[in-house]
């Protein structure tokens, strides 16, 4: 069961991937943010690669759990690709995936514009890991 990772952002989206057995999480790309269309053509082209068997979308909250303008901006991210594709989503909380991605990859050696190629897919494979790790039954569709 392969599943693949949306770390959206209003710029920059990091995907990661699964293996086909669903244990382990890999970065795989990042999408920038050029156009809506051209967003969501390379996106689709990545689900269609991958054939996933659903996608998991990391959705911020604040630290104290509340919606903040990125959970808003997530939320219609989420509604557009459910108009665009027929898989399960698949929603889990996440905050700081960004910054802890950031220093993993500064503890990797990585610095400065290397760390800034890669840091969206690297949250990406946190939020996976995450969905990963849970009990289906703890696992959060998006209607």
């Amino acid at each position: 069961m392969k599943y693949i990772a949306i770390d959206y952002g209003t710029k920059r989206t990091g995907l990661a991937a699964s293996d086909t057995g669903g244990n382990m999480a890999f970065p795989r790309k990042t999408v920038i943010m050029k156009t809506r269309d051209k967003f969501f053509a390379e996106l689709l082209a990545f689900i269609e690669a991958e054939e996933p068997v659903a996608i998991v979308v990391g959705l911020p909250k604040s630290l104290d759990g509340e919606e903040t303008l990125m959970s808003r901006q997530v939320g219609n991210f989420l509604a557009r690709l459910r108009r665009r594709c027929d898989l399960p989503i698949y929603t889990i909380e996440e905050a700081l995936s960004s910054f802890e991605a950031e220093l993993e990859l500064r503890d990797a050696g990585l610095k400065g514009h290397e760390i800034d190629q890669v840091i969206d897919q690297q949250a990406a494979v946190r939020i996976l890991e995450s969905f990963l790790h849970l009990a289906e039954e703890h696992r959060q569709l998006y209607d």
